[in-house]
Parts: C-alpha cells; sequence; structure tokens
C-alpha cells in the first residue's frame, strides 16, 4: 500500500514582498526572530500550528493561501528478512 507523503511549500516570501516587508518585520509582527522565518521560507523548518495560524493572520489570509500542502504517493520499500 502506497504512503502519503506530504510536501509543505509555502508563498512567504511572494506576500512579503507584495506587503514590501522584511523578514525582521515579519517576525517581530508574529513574535518570533528573523532566523526563523527565514528557514521556513526556505523550507528548512515547518511552523508550529500556532505560528502558522499567526503568519496567516497577519497576511489577512487562510493557512491554506500561505502554506501549499503536495501530496505525492511513494512506494513503501520492501523489507527482506
Amino acid at each position: 500500500m502506497p504512503i502519503k507523503k506530504l510536501k509543505i511549500m509555502n508563498r512567504l516570501r511572494v506576500l512579503r514582498a507584495e506587503r514590501e516587508i522584511s523578514q525582521e518585520e515579519l517576525a517581530h509582527k508574529v513574535g518570533v526572530t528573523r532566523v526563523t522565518i527565514n528557514c521556513i521560507e526556505n523550507g528548512v523548518y515547518l511552523p508550529s500550528l500556532e505560528l502558522g495560524f499567526a503568519i496567516a493572520r497577519f497576511f489577512g489570509k487562510s493557512v491554506e493561501e500561505v502554506f501549499i500542502v503536495e501530496e505525492s504517493h511513494e512506494k513503501r520499500p520492501i523489507k527482506i528478512a
């Protein structure tokens, strides 16, 4: 049976550009560091639900409009005993 693997991308860079705000400004508004925002933008770190909602609320968007989830189906590796 295939395993569903989730790939989560985000639109933070685009949304920040539309608002003309820096990573530092966004970080201050949602209560995290600039490094955290940078890591989220680059897919290094997935935000907690609380932070994800705070970011979406800041931009006046739904979580689904900020964070895009794609499903892919991968075959399970066969274990040989």
